[in-house]
């Protein structure tokens, strides 16, 4: 019981330990998402400028024709998405690991998430924050298996006591 249980320990550090290091590579790739998004963002900017309108005037007049509609919807989505992003790009940046780890489900944008975690490979981690997350998620599978086993114990001294 007692490998078993530095076996769940283990599996536990490992797994939570990627933390910091994924999250790291989501944020990065986040920054990269609002750049791209402010260059079109600025360009749009630019555009409804030199025309004498402000962004919201520009996007007014984006329509009439089915394509100037659909032009509309297009720009209004990108508008809308670039200023969620640099949102939650600013808060991310801002908190540490632990904080980001309960920030992540309300900041977590799935199609960066996933292209993320595509190219995410595991790695020892080294820092403290890794290091950190290694010991807390150790603690973890050796008291959920702690848990399991004494319940799963509990059960079977139960049945045979029927």
């Amino acid at each position: 019981m007692k490998i078993l249980a530095l076996v769940a320990g283990i599996a536990g550090a490992t797994a939570l330990a990627q933390f910091p290091e994924a999250s790291t590579q989501y944020v990065q790739r986040l920054a990269g998402a609002v750049d791209e998004l402010s260059v079109v963002v600025a360009d749009f900017d630019r555009s409804a400028e030199a025309a004498g309108l402000t962004r919201y005037q520009a996007l007014d007049e984006l329509t009439g024709t089915a394509f100037l509609n659909a032009r509309n919807a297009d720009m209004t989505r990108t508008l809308t998405r670039f200023d969620a992003l640099n949102a939650d790009l600013a808060q991310l940046r801002a908190a540490g690991p632990v904080q980001r780890l309960f920030l992540a489900p309300a900041r977590f944008d799935s199609e960066i998430g996933l292209r993320t975690f595509q190219d995410f490979q595991p790695a020892l981690p080294v820092t403290f924050s890794g290091l950190s997350f290694a010991a807390i998620g150790f603690l973890a599978g050796s008291v959920l298996f702690a848990l399991l086993s004494g319940l799963v114990a509990h059960l079977f001294r139960r049945s045979q006591a029927a």
